[in-house]
């Protein structure tokens, strides 16, 4: 069994250090810029804003003690007005409650391209 379980461990190390052997062992720079980096704009966009849990409170306030004017679900569309620390001034879409929401339950998603 404690055999059974080094010899796991040791697969997953050695398959989480590849990308970064990989990554290290490339010691030359290509002499051209490939044609897609002129497009770069668009790997380096963020995306709409998501909703991280079931749901999250929308405060009055932006404080985890102040009052609960709504509750913003996932998969609701809303907009973030302004941001102060770790908080969002938003606006649900589908109910049209304003109000703050922490930043520890909402978040950008960002595009990743793949060359």
């Amino acid at each position: 069994m404690r055999a059974t379980r080094i010899a796991v461990s040791a697969a997953v190390l050695g398959a989480l250090a590849l990308p970064i052997v990989a990554a290290t062992s490339a010691s030359a720079a290509p002499s051209e810029a490939p044609a897609t980096a002129l497009v770069s704009g668009q790997c380096d966009r963020l995306g709409p804003w998501k909703v991280g849990t079931k749901a999250v409170t929308i405060r009055s306030k932006a404080s985890a003690k102040s009052t609960a004017v709504g509750v913003l679900y996932v998969g609701h569309k809303f907009t973030v007005h302004k941001t102060s620390g770790n908080w969002h001034y938003i606006t649900d879409k589908n109910t049209g409650v304003k109000g703050w929401v922490s930043g520890s339950y909402v978040y950008r998603e960002v595009y990743t391209c793949l060359h």
